[in-house]
């Protein structure tokens, strides 16, 4: 396998697990890092998640994972920045942790492959930024399941 091959493999293994997500959550591409002999593709979710349904979504996470014949490495149970750790069967790392303004990360590193050129992703994102934004910004997406306080 190359670092192309993988890096498309790494966008399956995201695509997955938020298409396994209900209601959807509103995603853009994060950015794609190149090393040596890996690559790490990201997501960078736009939906505003309230503290009250973080650990929804790492329970249906993790519930896929783990359905998915991941092995969950690490659980991280902090109130504010929750996270889950797993690896796939062939080596991939992939993570969900919660940030600032219950903003969501996913990310896939790769394990090491061949050295080749590593095109951006070809998965659609579902939300958008504005095209001259420097950075990607805070959750900005209401969802009335996601973004809701209380039970």
């Amino acid at each position: 396998m190359d670092m192309q091959a993988a890096a498309e493999r790494a966008d399956d293994i995201l695509d997955s697990v938020l298409q396994e997500i209900r209601p959807e959550l509103r995603w853009v591409h994060g950015p794609t890092s190149v090393g040596s002999c890996d690559v790490s593709r990201r997501r960078v979710v736009m939906t505003d998640i309230s503290a009250e349904r973080r650990g929804n979504l790492l329970g249906v996470v993790d519930r896929f994972w783990r359905k998915s014949g991941y092995r969950i490495t690490v659980v991280n149970n902090d109130v504010d920045f929750p996270a889950i750790y797993a690896r796939t069967r062939d080596g991939f790392g992939v993570r969900l942790r919660i940030g600032g303004e219950g903003q969501a990360f996913f990310q896939v590193d790769t394990p090491c492959v061949r050295k080749s050129e590593v095109a951006r992703s070809t998965s659609p994102a579902t939300a958008s930024l504005d095209p001259d934004a420097e950075f990607i910004p805070r959750p900005d997406v209401h969802s009335d399941f996601w973004s809701a306080s209380g039970s």
